[in-house]
């Protein structure tokens, strides 16, 4: 098979596996909404952030490493395997004891024990990482799409019989473990790697060397993305925590679904290609484009018809995180393109360069908060998307340098793109205001709104004959 041919298998694969979970994800928060209050998906949004550093920590950008070399071994992948394993034992021992101190900082006692429970997910999820690692440097996508679907499916049962029988907060959490279990089990099933007793000290100074950069500038990332997190748990209510983080996941859906899909196949990809510049640059090009294109009118057409989405969605209790979704989602068209700038950076190589790119990133941030924290939530909030648009400055500094790729360019390319998503939001919202005028109900304002405005939106982009649109078309047709 032909490496456009790999590439598109895995971006049909992987488009058909990340919409299946998240659309059982998304179904099921809604119900888990419907069931729970806010105040409890804060409890789990103020731990989100250990959560997510155990698991960098763990995995340290070795795996990463494994997929970027073309010629791996045996002996790579079981020194990998060994290391994730003491790690995240090690990991788990430092977050059992650290437990009453994070309840402590945010004055709420039962953290203690959810943090405890709810981490395990560490110990489970390393027995999986190196499998997981190999079916992606393989291209193996419709295997993970077997593994996913079927851990989702069960631990989301798992979850909505516990919250519907009273459960609370504890349904969350045992439906994190099962599906790590589930998910590390099938992983062992499908794959025929298994670990040998091997560890090489060579070989694991050659992986951390590569991929210790990477895990340094993600930890950073995690405790910066997290920061309004921390802030907003420690200053405020879990009330406020839960408002926020069910709007940024939200906003997330839509970013993860389409951004994740690509990057998950152009990584390995780029990395085929990785001494080619001018060719790295043109699929580069593309798939930014094409990116921006799907995401850009998603989130300003959601950030239209945010009321009556959350309204319909997860009921009048969680009106109050509406405007906070609106300004996330101003924040969130960016997204995608710092992470593919940044994807540039670790297929040659130069995870130095990513990490030194992160911590300029995060005194910028730490700038940005100590000034606008003072002006609540809503300060934290359009500071954000300042902070994103000056991050796009920084992170195509590098690119341009590699692949000559510069910030201007980018712009010019991506600029079209989001004007004509912009006016169509415009539209948007006075179509919205006709509806209103003949229907008060939610369904009908989403399903009118949304489908006028996406039809407008296609045939604007098929007048102006936009690069993006019939390069999607032709992906389609070709599927």
């Amino acid at each position: 098979m032909t490496l456009r041919k790999q590439a598109l298998s895995g971006v049909f694969w992987t488009f058909l596996q990340q919409f299946s979970t998240q659309g059982i994800s998304f179904i099921v928060s809604i119900l888990m909404a419907r069931l729970l209050l806010p105040s409890e998906f804060g409890l789990i949004g103020m731990i989100y952030i250990f959560i997510a550093i155990g698991r960098m920590l763990i995995d340290n950008g070795l795996s990463q490493s494994l997929v970027r070399n073309k010629e791996v071994s045996q002996e790579d992948y079981s020194t990998v395997f060994y290391f994730n394993l003491g790690g995240s034992i090690l990991i788990y021992i430092a977050i059992y004891f650290l437990a009453p101190c994070i309840a402590l900082f945010y004055k709420q006692d039962v953290l203690t024990l959810i943090i405890r429970l709810y981490c395990l997910v560490f110990l489970i999820n390393a027995f999986g990482t190196v499998q997981s690692t190999i079916l992606t440097k393989n291209m193996r996508f419709k295997t993970q799409m077997l593994v996913a679907i079927p851990s989702l499916v069960i631990s989301s049962l798992v979850g909505i019989s516990m919250a519907y029988m009273g459960f609370g907060v504890w349904s969350l959490v045992w439906s994190a473990i099962v599906q790590s279990f589930l998910s590390v089990l099938q992983l062992w099933f499908w794959s025929s790697w298994r670990p040998a007793l091997l560890f090489s000290v060579e070989k694991f100074k050659y992986h951390f060397y590569y991929g210790y950069k990477l895990t340094l500038s993600g930890l950073l990332d995690v405790l910066f993305n997290n920061v309004y997190t921390i802030i907003i748990g420690k200053f405020f209510s879990p009330t406020q925590v839960g408002f926020f983080t069910r709007a940024d996941s939200l906003k997330q859906f839509p970013v993860n679904n389409i951004a994740k899909i690509l990057d998950k196949v152009t990584f390995p990809l780029f990395a085929h290609i990785q001494n080619d510049d001018v060719r790295l640059k043109s699929v580069y090009k593309k798939i930014m484009q094409m990116v921006i294109f799907l995401v850009a009118p998603l989130l300003i057409f959601l950030a239209v018809l945010a009321e009556p989405l959350f309204r319909f969605l997860f009921t009048e209790k969680w009106l109050p995180a509406v405007p906070y979704f609106q300004i996330l989602c101003a924040n969130g068209i960016l997204y995608p393109i710092h992470a593919y700038n940044l994807n540039v950076l670790k297929v040659k190589g130069r995870s130095d360069l990513f990490l030194r790119l992160e911590l300029v990133k995060k005194i910028l941030l730490l700038v940005i908060i100590l000034i606008t924290f003072t002006f609540g939530i809503y300060g934290l909030l359009y500071g954000s998307v300042l902070f994103s648009i000056l991050a796009f400055f920084i992170n195509t500094h590098y690119t341009a340098k590699f692949i000559n790729y510069t910030s201007f360019e980018q712009i010019k390319d991506i600029a079209p793109t989001i004007f004509l998503a912009l006016f169509v939001g415009v539209l948007l919202y006075f179509i919205d205001i006709f509806v209103i005028t003949i229907s008060q109900y939610d369904i009908v304002r989403l399903l009118v709104g949304g489908f006028v405005s996406s039809i407008l939106y296609a045939l604007l982009a098929f007048s102006l004959k936009m690069h993006s649109f019939t390069e999607l078309i032709s992906i389609i047709k070709r599927k």
